[in-house]
């Protein structure tokens, strides 16, 4: 068995090799913001006799995500994003009904086991999706991502993931055209893309010099966006709870951190473990 890591242009023709087995995208790329064709991809997938697997880390609460209608396989995420989980929230995976009883996880655990007191001397995992359960759940993060589900849900009275994916999209393109206006001459390019169907809910920007600095700076002020090697300032826009004047206020930081050089303070170039 073979891995191959392909960029988005490269797969139609990795596709089209015809000894894939299993294909596993990103349906939001963590590093550029940009959105691949779930329903799509995972057709073309299917034709090529492959399975198909989305990692939702950074579409989950964030976009709208029918796994049924683009005929998906498998899908995996997490919860401490989006789904406003915090740090150390558990994880989750999906999986298709007709893969529901075929699988075996590979992290079995006591939980996924059909009769876990029976003590029996071999593995028999349990019916349907619970075979997928490994180990004893962390309840006190269960508890934790209970409560920020809580705050999803109570979006469904208002439009639910449909509001809240307008909502973002408003965001998002309040920040690219502020950016645009008020750091204009600083050397910042857009990387994700502009149009609405391509991108999810964050805005990355690249700069080739003090990218790091820079969102370092911003960190400084309050602003928590992140660096992703090797050049892009990513800022991701949850709809629940940020607001226009929060984008406004991101901007103007941005414009004054750029305009006075405060990025180039020494302790704002320190490199640190998480970036």
């Amino acid at each position: 068995m073979e891995l191959r890591l392909a960029e988005a242009h490269e797969l139609a023709a990795a596709l089209d090799d015809g000894d894939v087995a299993v294909l596993m995208l990103t349906h939001v790329n963590y590093r550029t913001g940009a959105m691949h064709d779930m329903q799509a991809l995972t057709a073309k997938a299917h034709e090529a006799g492959a399975l198909a697997i989305w990692d939702l880390a950074h579409s989950a609460g964030a976009v709208p995500v029918d796994l049924h209608r683009a005929r998906a396989d498998f899908a995996v995420g997490c919860g401490y994003k989006y789904l406003n989980g915090g740090p150390g929230a558990p994880a989750f995976a999906w999986v298709h009904p007709r893969h529901a009883d075929r699988f075996w996880q590979p992290l079995a655990g006591w939980w996924g086991h059909a009769a876990p007191f029976e003590f029996t001397p071999e593995y028999r995992p349990a019916p349907g999706i619970n075979r997928y359960l490994c180990g004893t759940q962390p309840v006190l993060s269960m508890t934790a991502l209970d409560c920020g589900l809580d705050t999803l849900e109570a979006a469904r009275p208002h439009g639910g993931m449909s509001a809240l994916r307008e909502k973002s999209l408003a965001l998002t393109d309040l920040f690219i055209e502020l950016v645009e206006q008020r750091c204009a001459g600083h050397g910042l390019s857009l990387v994700t893309p502009r149009e609405h169907g391509r991108r999810g809910s964050q805005v990355c920007l690249s700069r080739v010099e003090g990218s790091y600095a820079i969102v370092q700076a911003l960190i400084a002020r309050g602003v928590i966006g992140d660096f992703r090697a090797p050049d892009i300032l990513r800022f991701g826009f949850t709809p629940l709870y940020l607001g226009f004047e929060d984008v406004w206020n991101a901007v103007e930081h941005l414009r004054e951190v750029l305009a006075s050089g405060e990025w180039q303070r020494p302790e704002f170039s320190r490199q640190h473990a998480v970036t």
